[in-house]
């Protein structure tokens, strides 16, 4: 019988996500695709170093443990098979148990997001997370920045996911309000429809399905812990606690700042990563924990 990966959560995620490949991409962009490819070929043996959302894919791994198979880390490349051997190399010396690979050799990668039921796909380049936003696919540009130091060695207890609300866990509808119209109005609308659920955004799906995880664990021994961290204050917060209560879902942290820096907090919750819509959120962030931009807009 076929493997499926309808009842797992399926993590996409580019080689540059995983691995600090800036030096590369550098080729690539300057001298061209043939040059990049004969620099990888040379180096195929050269172990690199760790990317900015490398600690969440090693810690996501604990989620396949004690006889639970719960989650799928699937390399999803523009690399082609022949380029790819760098990447596989450096996959094997960390330990990390990574076994599936899309290399679509300069193909667009949306197309296959959903044959391979991906629930969430990280990625360095914007126009590939657009595309997957587009169809409906939690997606993140993540954010590398020098500052933020990579330790492929250290173990993590919990995984620990940072989420901002409007625009990412719920759609950009209010935020367009507050943005076009200015904060009075926007807190008079999210009064006048404290009671109606929020539409869902681009990560709700993906909030919903590690609920579903978080409860095959016991509550004292969960992997997992989920934190929304938004710019919102009371009284805006009502609506926002009556949208996850009516979704059935759990946030264990919720931080409602109210204009406050979000950096300082995603700080001390030890985010792993953190979604936000804005880089004015994400750009500072990234300096302290990993975070990765979610490029999302109704339209």
């Amino acid at each position: 019988m076929a493997l499926t990966l309808d009842d797992k959560l399926v993590v996409g995620i580019s080689s540059r996500a995983l691995f600090d490949l800036e030096e590369e991409n550098g080729i690539y962009e300057n001298e061209g695709l043939d040059a990049y490819s004969d620099y990888q070929l040379g180096h195929e043996n050269d172990i690199l170093k760790p990317g900015t959302a490398f600690p969440l894919i090693k810690a996501l791994h604990q989620l396949n443990t004690n006889g639970k198979y719960l989650t799928e880390i699937i390399i999803m490349s523009k690399n082609s098979a022949d380029t790819s051997l760098r990447v596989f190399n450096s996959i094997k010396h960390y330990g990390l148990n990574i076994s599936r690979a899309a290399l679509v050799g300069g193909a667009p990668i949306a197309p296959y997001l959903t044959a391979f039921r991906t629930d969430l796909f990280l990625s360095a380049d914007e126009a590939d997370v657009e595309e997957a936003i587009n169809a409906g696919i939690a997606a993140g540009i993540i954010c590398s920045h020098s500052n933020l130091p990579i330790d492929p060695e250290r173990e993590i207890d919990k995984i620990r996911i940072a989420f901002d609300g409007d625009a990412v866990l719920f759609s950009d509808e209010a935020e367009r309000i507050y943005q076009e119209q200015g904060l009075e109005a926007f807190a008079e609308h999210e009064r006048e429809n404290a009671q109606k659920p929020l539409p869902e955004g681009p990560f709700a799906k993906l909030l919903k399905t590690i609920s579903v995880i978080q409860k095959n664990f016991p509550k004292d021994s969960v992997p997992i812990r989920t934190a929304l961290v938004t710019a919102r204050n009371a009284p805006a917060h009502e609506r926002v606690v009556r949208t996850l209560r009516a979704w059935n879902v759990r946030i264990d942290e919720a931080f409602f700042l109210g204009g406050i820096q979000k950096s300082e907090v995603l700080k001390a919750f030890d985010a792993n990563i953190f979604f936000d819509d804005q880089t004015v959120h994400t750009d500072p962030a990234s300096k302290l924990v990993p975070a990765a931009r979610v490029p999302y807009k109704t339209v």
